[in-house]
């Protein structure tokens, strides 16, 4: 998998990192009991503070995707969560995203045609 940062970005480096170790995973590049690199390897690699990277990772842990595991390190999930759970957490997060493209103008079917998109393009295996 390869992550890249865009340090101009609006967007936080955590926040860049957490996404597309998201990512990754539903596009199958990571896979459910794979390890994530240590906090300090990462951020050497990728060339941030390890602040930065830790962020992340508690950030994926809060989510249920990965687990932190003491003098281990960092283990993607299988998932665990209720559908319910997800779907509940994942519905706020989409109503201000849906509300912003309809505000913008862009049209039911537009939104639409670029959510299949998306998931088209998630759901194909590297």
């Amino acid at each position: 998998m390869i992550i890249k940062i865009e340090p101009q970005s609006d967007i936080p480096i955590y926040t860049q990192l957490t996404n597309q170790i998201i990512e990754g995973i539903a596009k199958g590049e990571i896979q459910a009991g794979e390890s994530l690199p240590s906090v300090r390897s990462f951020a050497a690699d990728l060339g941030v503070n390890m602040h930065t990277v830790n962020k992340s990772y508690h950030q994926l842990e809060a989510k249920g995707i990965i687990k932190i595991i003491p003098k281990s390190g960092a283990v993607i999930s299988s998932p665990t969560q209720s559908i319910d759970t997800v779907s509940q957490r994942m519905s706020g997060a989409l109503r201000s995203i849906i509300a912003e493209a309809l505000v913008s103008g862009l049209e039911r079917e537009q939104i639409q045609e670029l959510v299949s998109s998306i998931m088209n393009d998630l759901n194909k295996k590297e």
